[in-house]
């Protein structure tokens, strides 16, 4: 009799997928009791030794199984002090809905003689194989578990994958599941307390559940500073001097090299000078070979920021469609830090793919043909996934509206990588005038390489300067004070957010846009259009990118789920916090803490500390009771001073004077 090796994907579209290409396509398919989305898809395959022709069961999971949850005795909001949930009991459980996934698992292991976990390959798909591992064992405690390591469903990959497994990556497992106890017990705490102590206040806050997180507070924590950063903007005047010279019918106007100073008379004083001097002299003449670089290759975090400023999708919206392209095979797992192609990659061989595309087909063929050229390498490795790329092509009438435009950026993205440099000539004349320094710059682009397929950048011949010679002189055609005042920054935008809480470590690639949807879905912010225009909340529907995984922020019974808003209209999302929002920030900031709840210094510490975990120089439990001690003592400091968090939602949200 064949062995029996049963696989577990973390998605049915996942499981499916492999089915058809470890199986050729010959394969049974069995519906499982009590779930109508997984199935059970039944083939032979010839393993690598020890296991070799094998009978395979392949099933699937919807993201995590389990739940870690509160002792029933500390389930209720007033079960206990809000301050026991730092050190209450806690139990992991198999979610209700999820009971019918766990047990199909549980009854195919008994005949298996090894499990072989198809979860994605970063932190949190550990996490979930470990899940797995545990319903397997219920079944068999003798199975032996190991890991397919796969970065997309093209059908090489798979098969290479099934034949040269790995374990499971126990320190991964470990951070998750430290980063989920502690989710549940500061959300919770701070949930609660934040809660019940403002419901005292009455009005709007009377009937809502004010959620923590660790990692909502610092995203909103952004918002707020810069939006406090436009409202007490004070613009002040400025004045500038501007020299004019038309030559051979082209008027070039010299910008000063002081740019501009706050002081009229001193501005008054310079150019009065530059008119005495009258004659202007040509002290530079620089023409040089400049270069427009092409874009690394493709991270998350950069798919999220640019699919808001050039597809006008929010990063929550980008995520999804990219990893349901992912999910139908097109292109390779959206979930990645790298920006570095491994050497080793056959490119070409993904370029040959995209000939047959009618808009970009020809430009694909080009780089076949002598134009390609090794992309360029970052800095940035998380030595799990390649960076985002197409693995397949699919015409774009098989693809819904913003599928097509994730999947387009994509491919462009991917072939300008591979291409030449944009070139060009830049021209720079310098000219003295009364002691005074100007400067007039001019571009001529010679050749637009990448930029050919890649229209989201631009880089274009300016005028062309008329000639000059190095240290002639004349008398320029005009030259006048200007004067202007500073504007103020403009509210956040996606973009800019996704920038502040990568740089601060708020969150992963994986989860930053999650925590944006969830402090639009609080109410804590809202989004308008840049420029003005009506403003949202951004609840809408539809479920996270993340295949059914969820961040567990264990909200003290707070109920809700991650809605993504759909594509955007015509102009980037910008962020201003709502009232409770402001309340809120401005209440812990004014508390005193050491470090407030609403910056991002805790949050990034957290994250470094997961990395160690990952690193193995840290132990889950060390890691654990420090922030839970730490974070103890910063409840304790809110508890005794609640009365500022109090004052701030009178003063914010019921515009009561203090």
């Amino acid at each position: 009799m064949a062995r029996k090796i049963l696989c577990v994907a973390e998605k049915p579209s996942i499981a499916k997928s492999v089915a058809q290409h470890l199986s050729g396509g010959q394969f049974n398919t069995h519906s499982i009791r009590g779930n109508t989305f997984i199935k059970n898809y039944e083939f032979d395959f010839n393993f690598n030794p020890p296991w070799g022709q094998c009978s395979v069961t392949m099933t699937s999971v919807i993201g995590h199984l389990t739940s870690l949850e509160f002792n029933e005795q500390y389930r209720k909001w007033h079960s206990c002090s809000p301050v026991r949930l730092f050190d209450a009991p806690v139990e992991t459980e198999v979610d209700k809905d999820k009971k019918a996934i766990a047990d199909n698992i549980t009854a195919q292991a008994r005949y298996a003689k090894a499990l072989f976990i198809w979860t994605d390959c970063d932190r949190e798909g550990e996490h979930i194989g470990a899940e797995v591992r545990q319903s397997a064992y219920k079944g068999n405690g003798t199975i032996e578990v190991k890991r397919a390591q796969f970065s997309n469903t093209e059908r090489a990959h798979v098969i290479r994958a099934a034949h040269n497994p790995i374990n499971l990556d126990e320190r991964q497992v470990n951070a998750v599941s430290a980063r989920i106890e502690l989710d549940l017990r500061l959300g919770a705490a701070f949930t609660r307390f934040q809660t019940l102590t403002l419901r005292t206040l009455g009005g709007d806050l009377e009937d809502r559940v004010i959620s923590y997180g660790s990692c909502q507070f610092p995203t909103l924590g952004f918002v707020v500073d810069r939006y406090f950063r436009v409202k007490q903007f004070v613009p002040e005047n400025f004045w500038s001097i501007k020299v004019m010279h038309k030559r051979d019918d082209v008027e070039v106007t010299f910008s000063w090299r002081r740019h501009r100073l706050f002081d009229r008379a001193s501005v008054v004083i310079l150019f009065e000078r530059c008119l005495t001097a009258r004659i202007a002299k040509v002290i530079k003449l620089q023409k040089k070979p400049t270069s427009k670089w092409r874009p690394l290759p493709l991270t998350t975090v950069e798919l999220q920021k640019l699919g808001s400023m050039f597809l006008r999708m929010d990063s929550q919206r980008v995520m999804k469609v990219a990893e349901d392209l992912y999910n139908k095979g097109w292109i390779s797992y959206p979930r990645t830090e790298t920006d570095s192609f491994d050497k080793g990659m056959d490119l070409k061989k993904l370029i040959e793919k995209q000939e047959q595309d009618q808009a970009w087909g020809g430009y694909a063929t080009s780089l076949l043909r002598g134009g390609f050229r090794q992309p360029r390498s970052g800095r940035h490795n998380d030595q799990a996934h390649p960076p985002i790329h197409p693995v397949n092509f699919v015409a774009s009438g098989s693809l819904s509206g913003d599928e097509r435009r994730v999947y387009e950026f994509v491919v462009r993205r991917f072939l300008a990588c591979c291409s030449e440099d944009a070139k060009g000539e830049s021209t720079t004349v310098e000219i003295e005038c009364g002691d005074e320094i100007f400067f007039a710059n001019g571009l001529l682009v010679l050749e637009r390489n990448y930029l050919e397929v890649y229209p989201y950048e631009k880089w274009n011949s300016s005028q062309p300067l008329p000639r000059f010679s190095l240290h002639e002189t004349f008398e320029p055609t005009e030259a006048n004070i200007t004067e202007g005042e500073t504007s103020p920054p403009g509210y956040l935008t996606e973009p800019e957010l996704i920038s502040l809480m990568d740089a601060n470590g708020i969150g992963t690639d994986a989860t930053m846009a999650e925590h944006i949807a969830k402090i639009k879905e609080r109410e804590y912010v809202m989004t308008q259009p840049r420029g003005g225009g009506a403003q949202t909340n951004g609840n809408g529907n539809g479920n996270s990118g993340r295949g059914g995984r969820r961040e567990r922020s264990g909200r003290g019974g707070a109920q809700g789920g991650n809605n993504a808003t759909g594509s955007g209209g015509g102009s980037v999302q910008q962020f201003i916090p709502t009232t409770l929002g402001v309340a809120l920030i401005e209440g812990y900031n004014g508390i005193g803490l050491e470090t407030s709840l609403g910056k991002p210094f805790l949050r990034k510490e957290m994250e470094i500390k997961m990395k160690q975990i990952c690193a193995g120089t840290k132990s889950r439990n060390d890691f654990v009771n420090e922030t839970i001690e730490q974070y103890t003592e910063l409840f304790v400091r809110t508890q005794q001073q609640v009365d500022v968090l109090k004052a701030a939602c009178r003063k914010y949200v019921f515009g009561e004077q203090p």
